[in-house]
Parts: structure tokens; C-alpha cells; sequence
């Protein structure tokens, strides 16, 4: 589930790393999530995304099965969003508010489950940094796409950041657990030839 987001800012540099901004540096700085990080998340996700609630253990059950996936977004000394990702099935998505158990042991894709920033974050480039770190971290485990469920009208965000609209009838049970208006939506990521 994502929500909408504007910035225009191109995908090009990574996550900070947790490392957090310095003088004159990004006025945000993405970090690994932590357990101790998920009340913040979970109050995070239900301002973001009201008319899609999902209980704490969604996040929490992400959050242990691929730390890898979730990271945190400081602003101004607090949480100001997060993305929780995972490697999944193709074309399956989770449906919402739903335990997934285990992550796949030959999954086909990477799941971008949330990226959600709250309104003080958005225009500021973190969304895409955000989603040019996914899509350098899905490259390194060896998949070749990327794939979400849109919410909220942030198709067009997704549309800039290379992911198109998926038309197909396995979709359907899935898609609506959210509602009518989700769109699921992939990226393909260019294959990285060795020299």
C-alpha cells in the first residue's frame, strides 16, 4: 500500500544509511527501522492512510521476517514516514491488513508493501531517494522487478519513479481488499550485465 506523494526530485542517490543530515545536507535522513521504531510507524500509517488500517503486527511481522526491506524516515528529529518492502510472489500482493507467515524461498519479485510519508516530508525528495534505494537493493538480491499496490491517487508518483499499471484477472482478490482504486503497478529494472 503507498500513498501519494509529489516530489518531482530525481531517484538518483541512495538512502542515507542512517546517518543522520549534517549542516547544509538533506533535511531528512532515511535509517534502518527497529522494533522500538514501530508504535511511531503503526500512528504514522494511520494518519497516512486512514481508510486503510492495518494492525501493528503487519508491521511488526515485516519488520521480522525482512529488516532489510524497512527503514525509517527522520525529520526534524522525529518519524516522519517509512517504507516496509520485501522480496514476494509475482503477481500476488498481500492483501491488506494480512499476516504473511514467511517470506518465499524463490520469490520473483520485490514487494514494496508501504512507503508512506507524512505531509511534512513530502516534496522533499525522500519518496524517491526512498525508492532508488529499493530498486539498487532489488538488483543485489537478483530480481528483476519491483511491484506494489497504489492507494491514496499516487499512481502518478509511481508512474515517475518507472512503474506501470498492471491490467490482470489474478489481481483481483487482492487488489480488493483495498478498494476499488488501487491499481497494482510494476517496475522493471534493467539487467546489469557483467563485463
Amino acid at each position: 500500500m503507498t500513498q501519494e506523494m509529489t516530489e518531482l526530485d530525481s531517484p538518483a542517490d541512495a538512502i542515507t544509511g542512517g546517518r543522520r543530515p549534517s549542516a547544509g545536507s538533506l533535511p531528512f535522513a532515511w535509517r534502518p527501522m527497529e522494533p522500538d521504531d514501530l508504535d511511531g510507524v503503526h500512528a504514522a500509517g494511520e494518519r497516512v492512510h486512514p481508510g486503510y488500517p492495518e494492525r501493528i503486527e503487519v508491521f511488526a511481522e515485516r519488520l521480522r521476517l525482512y529488516p532489510e526491506g524497512c527503514h525509517v524516515l527522520e525529520m526534524d528529529g522525529g518519524t516522519a514516514g517509512y517504507v516496509i518492502s520485501h522480496p514476494w510472489h509475482p503477481m500476488m500482493p498481500p492483501k491488506l491488513d494480512s499476516l504473511v507467515v514467511a517470506m518465499p524461498t524463490f520469490p520473483a519479485t520485490f514487494y514494496i508493501h508501504d512507503l508512506a510519508l507524512l505531509p511534512q516530508a513530502r516534496g522533499s525528495g525522500a519518496g524517491a531517494r526512498a525508492v532508488a534505494h529499493l530498486a539498487e537493493h532489488t538488483r543485489a538480491i537478483g530480481l528483476a522487478d519491483l511491484s506494489l499496490v497504489a492507494v491514496n491517487a499516487s499512481a502518478p508518483f509511481w508512474r515517475r519513479q518507472g512503474f506501470e499499471i498492471v491490467e490482470d484477472a489474478r489481481l483481483a482478490a487482492s487488489l480488493k481488499s483495498y478498494d476499488t482504486d488501487a491499481r497494482f503497478m510494476m517496475r522493471r529494472l534493467e539487467a546489469v550485465l557483467p563485463l
